[in-house]
């Protein structure tokens, strides 16, 4: 299993797998086998960062929680390893689907040749990936994303909150999903206030570096701050822990992504700083697809969330960004523009 620097890591291990896991680095943490790998449920394969990141991954464990307690049945989450390639991953998903596991999903766009493999493997199992709409199959459910739209209402924040003019992005790798978060955060700081500078830094080319290092994105944080920056955004995962640290250290405002990092108890020391976070139902989005399963009806295809399906949003949990009624006047102006098209935001 991947071990990697965690400012803190959320659960730990408590059942293993009865599956041949170990040889693509797998371990689950909430799973059983029953007799004949028959009536399983939902299986989810972590991205890199792995559970615990406080972000993407965990809001994928949510969906997982909540499946397992509404179905009563068995599940797993399995974790990546350091330098696995797309056979590493098939060879997981195919394992899960073997053991009788459905729906198996793959959390992240690198799992887009892995789903595939597995799915033309096993055609009665559907699988699922999430922030990928490439993989074609008719058991398979492309869970994506706007995630342009609520970075727009993330820019809006951040002009808004900037007392220098000057705010910040940090990236976790500079890939087109990436380049969605940067795209709408920049489009809304400008079209709120004009003349605020943003600056933009990706961590690393690797995935496997860049959204899951928590001093990569802390030693960015703090280069955007020291440059003038008091507002920092970011889209890196585990990394986005150490932007988060950077940004309170210096009494500036972090906003968080994926799930509301606010509310994270890890990250509690921190939370004065965390002024909101880009969320998306990750979370729901899974449950929805174990549970279109469990009705018989399985999802398949292209499936996307975005602000009128309510499936990406701002979190209002810091009593700061929820009571700020200039603020949240602009946001309710910038969604209703979003919804109705009358703002279209860029993606890249």
């Amino acid at each position: 299993m991947r071990r990697v620097s965690r400012i803190a890591v959320a659960g730990t291990a408590t059942a293993s797998l009865a599956l041949a896991l170990s040889a693509c680095g797998g371990t689950s943490s909430d799973a059983s086998s029953s007799a004949g790998g028959k009536d399983k449920g939902l299986a989810i394969a972590y991205d890199v960062g792995g559970k615990g990141d406080q972000s993407f991954n965990d809001a994928a464990y949510e969906g997982l929680k909540k499946a397992k307690s509404e179905f009563g049945y068995d599940v797993a989450d399995q974790e990546p390893k350091d330098g696995e390639s797309d056979d590493d991953k098939a060879a997981r998903l195919v394992n899960l689907a073997k053991a009788g596991y459905n729906p198996v999903v793959g959390i992240g766009y690198s799992y887009a040749p892995a789903v595939k493999e597995a799915a033309a493997k096993f055609p009665k199992t559907t699988f699922g990936i999430v922030d990928d709409s490439s993989v074609q199959g008719k058991n398979v459910a492309d869970l994506v994303f706007q995630e342009n739209e609520v970075s727009y209402l993330a820019g809006v924040t951040a002009a808004l909150k900037t007392k220098s003019n000057h705010v910040g992005f940090v990236g976790g790798v500079d890939n087109a999903l990436i380049n969605k978060f940067r795209a709408g955060f920049e489009q809304g700081v400008k079209d709120t206030k004009k003349g605020v500078k943003v600056d933009v830094q990706f961590l690393d080319e690797d995935p496997a570096k860049g959204f899951a290092s928590p001093d990569l994105g802390k030693a960015a944080a703090e280069k955007q701050l020291e440059d003038g920056a008091d507002v920092v955004y970011h889209a890196a995962g585990l990394s986005g822990q150490g932007v988060i640290e950077a940004a309170a250290a210096e009494k500036k405002y972090a906003i968080g992504v994926d799930s509301d990092q606010y509310s994270q108890k890890p990250l509690a020391a921190y939370k004065k700083y965390i002024i909101t976070s880009a969320t998306k139902g990750v979370a729901e989005s899974i449950y929805k697809l174990a549970k279109s399963v469990e009705d018989g009806k399985p999802e398949t295809g292209v499936i996307t969330g975005n602000l009128k399906s309510g499936e990406v949003s701002l979190a209002d949990s810091n009593p700061e960004f929820k009571n700020d009624s200039k603020l949240q006047a602009a946001l309710k102006k910038a969604e209703a523009g979003i919804v109705d098209g009358s703002i279209t935001v860029a993606a890249k």
